[in-house]
């Protein structure tokens, strides 16, 4: 279950980019492509999109098939089991019609963040938590004020924390690398993760319920693989994850248990975290316990289940003498220790965070529904989009835009360095929003954005003071060279 979970977890449209600027007024268009019969249209998306090519294919066909990056089509989940969900979708896949979907003003979130398709709310509670508020409704600046103090309050501990779970996750790699002469890693990021996510979101050790400590990390596997399966592209052993998987929504009540566990848990072991929610947030307890474990469980743990193995096999399979380069930048400014501080003078190490971002977005689809009616603007042509209309960015695609990145299908380790680098951050849209934004209650930023970054910099840090290199294959750790004392 661990590994099929990591396979799944601002800029107004009207900024200049650097590669659009013209004298002449982009032409207006009717969006082309359509949505097919009915039943037959939108089984035939998703059987594309999910299985006979998959949904980079899926959308670079339909680009050279209309001659355009915005276009009508449908996306998964669809017939037979979905009642209500309509698959029907504007998709945007430049930059600059991507933007877009983060203008507030002409967009809206509610309900939208894995499409038109909603996991039951039984999954959190029966309620709606943060992500799936609009910034319209009076309960999302709350929740998005409650994450943004958890994260400032944290901030003290937060390096500490990080160091040593850490140094607990490569002791365990060593000692498998020792005994087997590999090790995977996704468990042992997997367990990492959830450790540390706990003790600063939460306040609470997960030793505190050894089943947790043991456990707690599977149980939100199988509680994000029910929310998300219905929608993650599956191509191999097909059809039976298209019968299987992706013809129904599964029900809560596999993995009830579990979430009563951890709701449990962090009631008993977070209890100030709690009251602050309740005092200053005016949260009941339920919303802040389940709006807890949903940013502990989806947001933190999900995310970094996909994007830290993604960052760790991009370090160990490289041939190009990356690891050198990093680990002299890392040693070099790290004279007083890991520090927030000493992270931010390490532009290469953040850059390569960053382009492995771009490439390998944690969440490949945005989405955002039409607030009222308005124009939207691609490179080189206007459309009228109509209110109600929903909008889908697939990010893998995006973050490639040949008009805004130089050689966009290559991994560049500098991308993100010097005065230029630091412009195209204008343009890196991970976190539901640019790298310079700024999270806040009137956005849909990820209340995180620049923990994240500076969290995965700290672990790309972490693993080069501790080692001179590290060999990875497979999503396993095959050899390492210890750092040499002096």
């Amino acid at each position: 279950m661990s590994s099929l979970t990591a396979k799944m977890m601002s800029a107004s449209p009207g900024t200049s980019l650097p590669a659009m600027e013209t004298s002449i007024p982009p032409a207006v268009r009717t969006i082309p492509g359509g949505y097919g019969w009915p039943l037959l249209g939108p089984i035939s998306d998703r059987l594309n999109y999910s299985w006979f090519q998959g949904p980079e294919t899926f959308f670079k066909k339909k680009i050279e098939k209309y001659k355009s990056t915005v276009f009508r089509t449908n996306v998964p989940p669809t017939f037979p089991f979905f009642v209500g969900v309509d698959p029907r979708v504007v998709a945007v896949l430049d930059v600059k019609s991507f933007s877009h979907l983060f203008d507030m003003e002409i967009v809206e979130k509610k309900n939208v963040l894995v499409g038109d398709f909603m996991p039951s709310v039984s999954f959190t509670g029966d309620l709606r938590v943060g992500a799936y508020l609009d910034t319209s409704e009076p309960q999302h600046s709350k929740v998005k004020n409650f994450a943004m103090d958890i994260l400032k309050r944290s901030s003290s501990i937060w390096v500490p924390t990080l160091t040593s779970e850490l140094d607990t996750m490569w002791d365990t790699i060593d000692s498998d690398l020792t005994t087997s002469g590999s090790a995977g890693y996704l468990i042992p990021i997997q367990q990492f993760i959830f450790g540390f996510f706990t003790r600063c979101l939460i306040g609470a050790e997960p030793s505190a319920s050894q089943e947790i400590a043991d456990s707690g990390f599977q149980m939100l596997d199988k509680w994000l693989a029910l929310q998300l399966l219905p929608t993650v592209p599956i191509t191999v052993l097909q059809p039976l994850p298209e019968i299987f998987l992706h013809s129904f929504p599964f029900p809560f009540a596999l993995v009830k248990n579990d979430y009563k566990k951890l709701f449990q848990f962090i009631e008993s072991e977070g209890k100030d975290v709690i009251k602050r929610g309740m005092d200053e947030f005016k949260l009941t307890k339920e919303e802040t316990i389940h709006n807890l474990l949903f940013i502990l469980g989806f947001n933190a743990f999900g995310g970094f289940s996909i994007f830290l193995p993604t960052l760790l096999n991009t370090l160990g399979s490289d041939k190009t003498g990356l690891q050198e380069q990093l680990r002299k930048e890392v040693r070099d400014k790290t004279g007083a220790g890991l520090s927030f501080d000493s992270i931010k003078e390490m532009e290469l190490v953040q850059s390569v965070v960053y382009e492995t971002l771009r490439l390998n977005p944690p969440v490949p689809n945005q989405f955002a529904r039409a607030r009222k009616d308005f124009k939207l603007t691609s490179h080189d042509s206007v459309f009228d989009i109509k209110k109600g209309e929903l909008l889908c960015g697939y990010q893998p695609l995006v973050m490639r835009d040949p008009k805004i990145f130089d050689d966009p299908e290559t991994f560049v380790a500098d991308r993100f360095t010097k005065e230029k680098g630091s412009g195209l951050l204008d343009y890196l849209y991970w976190s539901n929003g640019p790298q310079t934004g700024s999270p806040g209650s009137s956005n849909k930023q990820c209340a995180a954005k620049d923990y994240v970054t500076l969290t995965a910099s700290l672990f790309v840090a972490h693993l080069f003071l501790r080692y001179d290199s590290i060999t990875s294959s497979s999503g396993s750790i095959t050899a390492v060279e210890k750092a040499k004392t002096s």
